[in-house]
Protein backbone atom coordinates (compact mmCIF):
# COMPACT_ATOMS: atom_id res chain seq x y z
CA UNK A 1 0.00 0.00 0.00
CA UNK A 2 1.33 3.25 -0.24
CA UNK A 3 2.39 5.85 1.98
CA UNK A 4 -0.45 8.89 2.36
CA UNK A 5 0.49 12.22 3.00
CA UNK A 6 -0.19 14.18 6.10
CA UNK A 7 0.31 17.56 4.91
CA UNK A 8 0.66 20.12 1.17
CA UNK A 9 3.49 19.18 -0.11
CA UNK A 10 5.16 21.49 -3.63
CA UNK A 11 7.56 19.00 -5.24
CA UNK A 12 9.41 18.53 -8.97
CA UNK A 13 8.29 15.22 -10.48
CA UNK A 14 11.67 13.94 -11.27
CA UNK A 15 10.87 12.97 -14.69
CA UNK A 16 8.78 15.86 -16.46
CA UNK A 17 10.42 18.49 -14.08
CA UNK A 18 6.79 19.53 -13.57
CA UNK A 19 5.78 21.74 -9.91
CA UNK A 20 3.26 19.79 -8.39
CA UNK A 21 0.53 20.42 -5.56
CA UNK A 22 0.22 17.22 -3.52
CA UNK A 23 -2.59 17.70 -0.71
CA UNK A 24 -3.30 15.76 2.26
CA UNK A 25 -4.66 12.18 2.32
CA UNK A 26 -2.57 11.80 -1.70
CA UNK A 27 -0.74 8.97 -2.41
CA UNK A 28 1.67 9.47 -5.08
CA UNK A 29 3.42 7.07 -6.51
CA UNK A 30 6.68 5.72 -5.90
CA UNK A 31 8.81 8.12 -8.01
CA UNK A 32 7.45 11.21 -6.51
CA UNK A 33 7.34 9.40 -3.42
CA UNK A 34 11.09 9.56 -3.32
CA UNK A 35 11.48 13.05 -4.19
CA UNK A 36 9.25 13.67 -0.67
CA UNK A 37 12.15 13.94 1.80
CA UNK A 38 10.41 15.76 4.80
CA UNK A 39 9.26 13.05 7.07
CA UNK A 40 6.72 15.25 8.45
CA UNK A 41 4.67 15.54 5.38
CA UNK A 42 3.59 11.53 5.68
CA UNK A 43 1.34 10.35 8.19
CA UNK A 44 2.16 7.91 10.23
CA UNK A 45 2.48 4.50 8.96
CA UNK A 46 -0.21 2.09 9.94
CA UNK A 47 1.73 -1.18 10.84
CA UNK A 48 4.21 0.36 13.46
CA UNK A 49 2.13 3.47 14.64
CA UNK A 50 4.50 5.49 13.77
CA UNK A 51 7.65 6.56 11.67
CA UNK A 52 9.46 7.42 14.66
CA UNK A 53 9.84 11.21 13.35
CA UNK A 54 6.41 12.72 13.76
CA UNK A 55 5.31 13.73 17.17
CA UNK A 56 2.24 11.37 17.31
CA UNK A 57 4.55 8.36 17.64
CA UNK A 58 5.87 10.01 21.20
CA UNK A 59 4.03 8.15 23.86
CA UNK A 60 5.22 10.50 26.80
CA UNK A 61 4.76 13.89 25.79
CA UNK A 62 6.69 15.40 29.31
CA UNK A 63 9.57 13.27 28.33
CA UNK A 64 10.76 15.92 25.30
CA UNK A 65 11.41 19.51 25.46
CA UNK A 66 8.25 21.71 25.42
CA UNK A 67 7.52 23.55 22.20
CA UNK A 68 5.27 26.11 23.98
CA UNK A 69 6.91 26.99 27.03
CA UNK A 70 4.80 29.18 29.74
CA UNK A 71 4.37 32.52 29.26
CA UNK A 72 6.47 34.63 31.50
CA UNK A 73 4.25 36.56 34.43
CA UNK A 74 3.92 40.06 34.51
CA UNK A 75 7.31 41.87 33.67
CA UNK A 76 9.03 43.73 36.65
CA UNK A 77 8.20 47.60 36.13
CA UNK A 78 10.94 49.47 35.07
CA UNK A 79 12.81 51.96 38.02
CA UNK A 80 11.80 55.20 37.98
CA UNK A 81 14.62 57.37 36.34
CA UNK A 82 15.56 60.40 38.48
CA UNK A 83 14.97 63.33 37.19
CA UNK A 84 18.69 64.77 35.28
CA UNK A 85 19.73 67.93 36.84
CA UNK A 86 19.78 70.69 34.36
CA UNK A 87 23.43 71.16 33.22
CA UNK A 88 25.41 74.06 35.13
CA UNK A 89 26.44 77.10 32.91
CA UNK A 90 30.10 77.33 32.41
CA UNK A 91 31.00 80.86 32.99
CA UNK A 92 34.55 82.40 31.59
CA UNK A 93 36.80 83.71 34.42
CA UNK A 94 37.07 87.54 34.04
CA UNK A 95 40.42 88.77 32.36
CA UNK A 96 40.85 90.54 35.67
CA UNK A 97 40.57 87.47 38.54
Amino acid sequence: MARRLAAAVHVRHPKTNEWLILQPGDEPDEDLAEAITNPGAWEPDEEDGGDGDTPASNPDPDSGPNPHPEPNPDPEPEPEAEQAKPARARTRKQAGE
